[in-house]
């Protein structure tokens, strides 16, 4: 199929070429990767999918700087001048509200342009992507890559195309993504990305998306292990994540009613069963409660506990948690947010140690709070200190009748268990979402939570100065 080829420059002066087709709503497709958009009829797979996904819509297309059709001799390829790339388009087009579709290296460029432009994008659809290449690939098989591309760019391309399992349709697939890839970039180009990616990190950007937007993700990925998409989605606000079974790192024709009913709002809704709404999940427990509630006497103790709810449910409230249920010593919560989770986790530690170094200045009620056998005496019960541990993770809970279960919910009860007094304590993926955000951890080591096969390191947030 032959496209009109347009033409428009970015501010530092890069003519990049880019394609209309259709007409609707504006979907701006992102490059997932280097093929060039105007050689894609050697992969009639990868245009027909394109094809029908944006039946409905107006289709842009664009080549990225340095590949393509687009200006091949530019000196700066970094991530940030890649979106320039993107904007130009966008401003050319004067687009004011339109969708991205992305995916695989191109993912985290549409997450940067949506949170630097909050305001034009609607929509947004992430396929197999991430928001940190080394969380992906080690900087010595990016080395390697670099290296292979400028000794023999043919092998290199052939070896791009046969690390997707997607090759699996036919024999001859991928000689012709091979083929797609030369004829899209050369291999020092190709070498020139691939070591600026090194620096490749929009983590920092994840909360500042604030489009509508659908995650799609294969639990068996062999490329972007499908922890990258968790974490993605734990860390957009709002965002909704469909996981679905297979090993393929890109999209199928098969997406495509998922992808289109996204898009338009019409048509089946997506099953509740298998749609997961990402949260961050909190676990409270006093420590010593049992030795306190013997110490004390039911009706003194449970006046100390009422104090500690009180508490609690103030510092939730201040920090847009919900309560899901008390256990009598402990609470569990859910947020929207992981970075307001742990604030909140962080102002209750401080919030219990501040009233317990208020306590230890009265003596008279440190000796009460240090009494020994059977009912304390006294006045004042709720002069008792309170010593909690906190455990959290994120995930995609089951929620039924405002409970929530399933193995996110599971594992942040077993870490909140193995925390002790005045500890909080976070499972490695959630320390990755809080990258840049202000927080000082200390690795904990290794466990292996009842119930789970793989062991899981465990962080421990920081808060005392």
């Amino acid at each position: 199929m032959e496209r009109e080829v347009r033409y428009c420059t970015t501010e530092d002066g890069v003519r990049i070429a880019y394609c209309v087709e259709g007409e609707g709503p504006p979907l701006v497709v992102v490059p997932t990767f280097i093929g060039s958009t105007f050689h894609s009829h050697l992969v009639p797979e990868v245009a027909e999918f394109t094809r029908q996904a944006g039946q409905g819509c107006q289709i842009i297309k664009y080549d990225m700087r340095g590949t393509g059709l687009s200006q091949r001799d530019i000196a700066d390829i970094s991530y940030p001048a890649t979106v320039r790339d993107l904007e130009a388009v966008v401003e050319t087009l004067g687009l004011k509200r339109f969708s991205l579709f992305s995916g695989n290296l191109g993912g985290p460029r549409a997450i940067l342009y949506a949170a630097i432009h909050p305001r034009k994008v609607e929509k947004m659809i992430l396929v197999a992507t991430f928001a940190r290449l080394l969380d992906v690939f080690s900087e010595q098989m990016l080395a390697g890559f670099a290296q292979l591309c400028r000794a023999n760019w043919e092998l290199a391309a052939r070896t791009f195309a046969d690390v997707g399992v997607l090759r699996r349709q036919s024999e001859d697939f991928g000689l012709r993504m091979a083929n797609w890839y030369r004829a899209s970039i050369t291999g020092e180009t190709m070498a020139r990305y691939i070591e600026d990616a090194h620096h490749l990190d929009v983590t920092s950007s994840l909360h500042r998306v604030r489009c509508q937007t659908l995650i799609i993700h294969r639990i068996g990925d062999t490329i972007y292990p499908f922890e990258q998409a968790q974490r993605l989605a734990a860390a957009i606000p709002g965002s909704r994540f469909v996981p679905l079974e297979g090993d393929i790192s890109s999209a199928l024709v098969e997406d495509v009613p998922l992808i289109n009913t996204f898009l338009t709002g019409a048509g089946t809704r997506i099953a509740p069963r298998t749609t997961a709404a990402f949260r961050t999940v909190l676990f409270t427990d006093i420590v010593g409660h049992t030795e306190m509630m013997q110490r004390l006497g039911d009706e003194r103790g449970r006046e100390v506990l009422r104090e500690h709810e009180r508490i609690t449910r103030e510092v939730l409230k201040a920090h847009d948690g919900t309560e899901i249920k008390t256990m009598g010593d402990g609470f569990m919560a859910s947020f929207g947010s992981v970075t307001r989770a742990v604030e909140c986790a962080v102002a209750l530690q401080r919030t219990f140690d501040e009233r317990n170094a208020a306590l230890s200045a009265h003596p008279e009620q440190a000796a009460l709070s240090q009494a020994r056998g059977g009912r304390v005496e006294g006045p004042r019960p709720h002069g008792e200190p309170l010593h909690v541990r906190v455990g959290l993770n994120a995930g995609e809970p089951i929620e039924e009748e405002g409970d929530l279960f399933g193995a996110s919910v599971i594992l942040a009860a077993r870490i909140a268990a193995r925390a002790g007094p005045g500890d909080i304590l976070i499972p490695e993926p959630v320390r990755h979402l809080l990258a840049g955000r202000g927080f000082l951890f200390a690795d904990r080591g290794e466990f292996v939570a009842k119930g789970f096969e793989d062991p899981v390191r465990v962080y421990e947030v920081r808060w005392r100065q």
